[in-house]
């Protein structure tokens, strides 16, 4: 078996600086730089997770390159969806809620709850949440669209304020 290759670069969004990983299979990460501290943490996380040392010189990777097209175009209010391929790594209950977080449309938002049985584990809400907390690939797999059933946003590990500015821009096209 091939061993995993993961480049990496940094980029600029309106919403600050962030760094973006990939494989030759899709897109497997996505931070802000200030999430996780600062880039070393964030790529360390990054080399437990996939158990391969990232190296920089992502730019040319065209998995990388598509999500910059599709990053510029959806901060500028023109991408409904992403189509960008994704290698990302989880457990087992991790996928499943990823996979159930790409079926939310943009401009609308569920709650943990309605994660949570969407998922089969009504009882899971916690879970949900930390699974969201795992998400290394936040914009894509749209962490940000799950709410408190109270209405209030929770929390995002990109920053609250930055989960608010992402729904604002996605309510703004519809």
């Amino acid at each position: 078996m091939r061993e995993r290759k993961i480049v990496y670069t940094n980029l600029q969004s309106p919403l600050g600086d962030m760094i973006a990983g990939a494989t030759d299979n899709g897109v497997c990460f996505l931070e802000w730089y200030d999430r996780r501290g600062d880039i070393p943490l964030i790529l360390e996380r990054v080399t437990k997770r996939y158990r391969t040392t990232p190296v920089e010189g992502g730019s040319n990777n065209r998995h990388i390159k598509q999500l910059v097209t599709e990053l510029a175009r959806y901060f500028d209010g023109k991408l409904r969806s992403f189509d960008v391929r994704i290698d990302v790594t989880g457990t087992l209950f991790e996928q499943r809620v990823w996979k159930e977080l790409l079926t939310i449309p943009m401009g609308e938002t569920r709650t943990y709850l309605q994660i949570a049985k969407a998922v089969g584990k009504p009882g899971g809400s916690r879970a949900v949440g930390r699974a969201n907390g795992a998400n290394s690939l936040p914009i894509v797999i749209p962490c940000h669209r799950v709410i408190k059933t109270s209405g209030d946003l929770g929390g995002y590990g990109g920053k609250v304020w930055r989960k608010k500015r992402l729904l604002e821009l996605e309510k703004i096209i519809l």
